[in-house]
């Protein structure tokens, strides 16, 4: 009980929201009720009421792992993701504050050991989120930091802006890279000022969806 009590769970996640926006010029999310909860009580003696959801969405919708299939048609899909590569990694922050500068380049990743550790990019552009500033020019890593990281064996890389690649640019070398060593990418991360530099589990787990390379995930650090 005393090692669970000395444990601290923090949230890395956005929330979804009916007709919110994670992605400009993709359509948000549907969410609404499947069964109404005032129209079951007849269902049960005991009165019992329950409510099924329904959600209607993109892949690419509020906190999202990507897997090698959103960027191969013959890489990993969701279903295919192993469960090292996403749960109870130790991790660790690069702090590379946006108002420094947007492109985040090895010389910002020098030093750091990143083998076999989830790296998460803290920029701080997540105070833009649901915001129209969100999707200007935003901080990314460059390819030849994805270069560095795949190099230097990180497990999997996550940030809290909108993309890892420049998305003003018609290019994504960063996902190429990354996606194509198997490392999975973590994207529209918040909360990662609430983290020490390293000394935490992260796990970012998507449901096993078959035929799929994007999907929501509950993001989350365990520290102490």
């Amino acid at each position: 009980m005393a090692d669970t009590e000395e444990k601290r769970i923090v949230d890395l996640s956005h929330v979804i929201e009916h007709g919110m926006t994670t992605y400009k010029d993709l359509p948000g999310p549907h969410i609404c009720d499947f069964w109404v909860r005032e129209e079951t009580a007849d269902k049960y003696d005991d009165g019992s009421t329950f409510q099924i959801g329904r959600i209607d969405m993109v892949a690419n919708t509020g906190t999202y792992v990507d897997s090698p299939f959103h960027r191969y048609a013959d890489g990993v899909d969701l279903a295919d993701l192993p469960l090292p590569s996403l749960a109870d990694l130790p991790g660790i922050v690069i702090r590379r504050p946006w108002e420094n500068s947007l492109a985040i380049e090895p010389s910002h990743l020098e030093g750091r050991d990143v083998a076999g550790r989830a790296v998460l990019v803290h920029t701080g552009w997540d105070r833009n989120w649901r915001t129209d500033a969100y999707f200007g020019d935003h901080p990314y890593l460059t390819a030849a930091a994805a270069d560095w990281l795949a190099e230097h064996g990180a497990v999997l890389v996550g940030i809290d802006s909108c993309n890892i690649d420049n998305m003003h640019v018609r290019a994504r070398p960063v996902h190429t890279t990354l996606l194509g060593a198997n490392i999975p990418i973590c994207e529209h991360m918040t909360g990662l000022g609430s983290l020490p530099d390293e000394g935490f589990r992260f796990s970012a787990v998507p449901p096993k969806v078959r035929g799929m390379g994007t999907f929501p995930v509950r993001a989350y650090a365990v520290l102490g």
